[in-house]
């Protein structure tokens, strides 16, 4: 993440998620070391996987002191192995031990994400279908979370609901038909916004073709349903797979010829990558 963002964007969630762990002091800390030691203190990986978050990691104990240094030896997207010493963290003993758990929640569910997504992307070369995330993100963790999905290397979806116009099926009961939410979509949207339609069947890729939409994504489809509705959509628009997309599942759909396909599960269901702050000791 570039300074600006992080200052914009990102401060913000970060401080917050520090006031969250320290209401007015930490008792430990404060009980064990009550005046200032200089430290240093090991960040060790201890599995394999895909390193992401590097600069929030940096900015947890920045915010806290930004006397603090780091020498780091990897960087994001990058694979580590268990094991490997990642990075060191040389600082005020008391503002290693304050950050400590903030730094590596983020960094460990940014990883975990990075991990996935690369896993699920691997699964999907050989292909011309792209793997999006989606909004199934954890609050106020958006911003980390779909850079984690870009750093794993696939594609972000809209960020939030302004960024994009996805007539789902609740906006078509509202409207009444997909017919009719286009045209309000259409008629109220500024020219440069695609139009997304989210079909369930066949008649509805009919609909929502003859409607004019830009981009026709087929929910919970069976395989042969969907093979079906991209043969019928052709170059008339883009074509999105989702629903229940998983690393179990996705190869199965790649023969398909989608342009995207959407995984809440990369967000939603990714597991942590572990990893350690270590071996934390004085310097002079």
């Amino acid at each position: 993440m570039t300074d600006i963002t992080l200052k914009l964007n990102a401060d913000p969630y970060i401080l917050s998620a520090l006031r969250e762990d320290v209401t007015s002091e930490d008792v430990t800390t404060n009980a064990i070391m009550p005046q200032s030691q200089p430290g240093q203190v090991d960040l060790i990986a201890k599995e394999d996987g895909i390193l992401c978050g590097l600069d929030v990691f940096k900015r947890v104990f920045t915010l806290l002191d930004d006397s603090t240094e780091f020498e780091i030896f990897v960087k994001d997207g990058e694979e580590i192995h268990k094991g490997q010493k990642i990075a060191e963290v040389l600082g005020d003993i008391r503002t290693l031990l304050v950050g400590e758990r903030t730094a590596l929640n983020y960094l460990q569910r940014m990883s975990g994400i990075a991990t996935m997504t690369r896993q699920m992307v691997k699964l999907l070369e050989g292909s011309k279908t792209k793997l999006l995330d989606t909004r199934k993100t954890t609050p106020n963790m958006r911003l980390f979370e779909k850079y984690a999905v870009k750093v794993g290397g696939a594609t972000n979806h809209r960020y939030n609901l302004t960024d994009g116009i996805l007539i789902k099926d609740n906006h078509i009961g509202a409207a009444g038909s997909i017919t009719k939410a286009v045209q309000l979509a259409r008629d109220y949207a500024p020219f440069v916004r695609k139009i997304e339609v989210e079909t369930e069947t066949i008649d509805q890729v009919k609909e929502a073709l003859d409607a004019g939409a830009e981009i026709i994504m087929l929910d919970n489809m069976s395989h042969d349903t969907m093979k079906e509705a991209i043969a019928l959509i052709g170059d008339r628009a883009e074509t999105e797979i989702s629903g229940n997309v998983t690393e179990e599942n996705v190869a199965q759909i790649k023969d398909l010829g989608a342009d995207y396909v959407s995984s809440g599960a990369l967000t939603h269901s990714a597991p942590i990558l572990d990893l350690s702050l270590k071996n934390l000791h004085p310097v002079d």
